[in-house]
């Protein structure tokens, strides 16, 4: 029989660990709401934002999945206090990248949402840095296990 003693954890871990969460769940409805997207609503945007959404490669949106997806699992995670928190939320951080690069370099995006557009990727990716070095501060403070 192990034992071992759990590390009491300060109150804003718990805030920040939900907060996370939160932010990665609201990413997972908007990739839901992007990989099925019906024809109703495509109906209503815009031709380029049609073409736009129509013309992202199988992989970019592979990327998105996992990026939301690692994410999500990531934080629920560290909300359970488990080590591996960190290399899922680092998956996360790859899909992100991955992603991005894809949304900066490679697509229309900003030609067809405008330079306003910038805003939220770049968010997204200092959240995805941000929240690997959290779970690495949780895991050498001891809080998880």
């Amino acid at each position: 029989m192990e034992n071992t003693i759990k590390t009491k954890v300060p109150t804003w871990f718990w805030v920040v660990s939900g907060l996370a969460l939160v932010w990665n769940l609201a990413g997972v409805m908007n990739y839901l709401s992007q990989a099925y997207v019906t024809d109703e609503i495509k109906g209503a945007l815009p031709e380029d934002q049609v073409a736009l959404l129509e013309s992202t490669p199988s992989w970019a949106t592979a990327a998105f999945a996992i990026a939301v997806f690692a994410g999500a699992l990531g934080c629920l995670a560290l909300l359970l206090r488990k080590k591996w928190a960190r290399p899922v939320l680092l998956l996360s951080l790859l899909g992100i990248i991955v992603q991005q690069i894809y949304i900066f370099f490679l697509s229309d995006s900003f030609e067809v949402y405008g330079s306003g557009a910038m805003f939220l990727p770049i968010v997204v990716i200092v959240v995805g840095i941000a929240l690997v070095y959290f779970a690495r501060m949780a895991q050498n403070k001891g809080w998880l296990s």
